[in-house]
């Protein structure tokens, strides 16, 4: 039954005559493209101090390149880094990189970053158990092993592995910008 619901899921979720293997080159050729415009880093450097702002690398902050980080802020990793199951509220923009590869043209997808109407986005970090967590994926929360919070500002490459757990079936890549916060609770 659990086999029946992937594979229902992974075909629906592609374009008639185009496989899940093809949607995934388009992935990786999307990413792959993006990236080139910029440096690319592909360990953490040992000393967890990245380059920051709008000219820094992106960094492969996991082993099998499903998200890639660019720095903007670091925000203080030593006196104020994220903790286990502390809810964290995030702001973001996310793009299509794989409509970006098609057109040339990076617009918002979905974007909470200048809408203070909208409802608070957060996650209950490395708690996935809880659906607030898992919703968001993993990669919008692995900066945070890296960085601090309040301040930490991020551009992301994340890959549909790493993305929304609603949309992974989709196999679409995004960049997002990412900012976040403790709660003032």
């Amino acid at each position: 039954m659990v086999c029946a619901m992937l594979a229902t899921l992974t075909l629906a979720s592609c374009s008639e005559g185009e496989s899940y293997s093809d949607r995934l080159n388009a992935e990786r050729n999307s990413c792959n493209a993006y990236l080139s415009n910029y440096r690319v880093v592909n360990e953490i450097p040992a000393d967890t101090v990245f380059e920051t702002g709008k000219d820094a690398p992106f960094y492969r902050i996991d082993p099998d390149g499903q998200v890639y980080m660019q720095v903007i802020s670091a925000g203080d990793r030593l006196n104020d880094p994220a903790r286990t199951g502390e809810a964290i509220y995030f702001r973001f923009t996310r793009s299509d990189l794989n409509q970006w590869y098609s057109t040339g043209i990076l617009d918002a997808y979905q974007s909470n970053e200048d809408d203070m109407s909208a409802s608070p986005t957060y996650f209950n970090y490395k708690d996935y158990t809880l659906p607030s967590s898992s919703a968001w994926g993993y990669g919008i929360q692995l900066p945070l092993e890296f960085i601090g919070v309040e301040g930490s500002e991020v551009n992301l490459v994340v890959k549909s592995t790493y993305g929304f757990t609603s949309e992974i079936s989709y196999v679409m890549p995004y960049l997002f910008h990412v900012r976040y916060f403790h709660s003032r609770i």
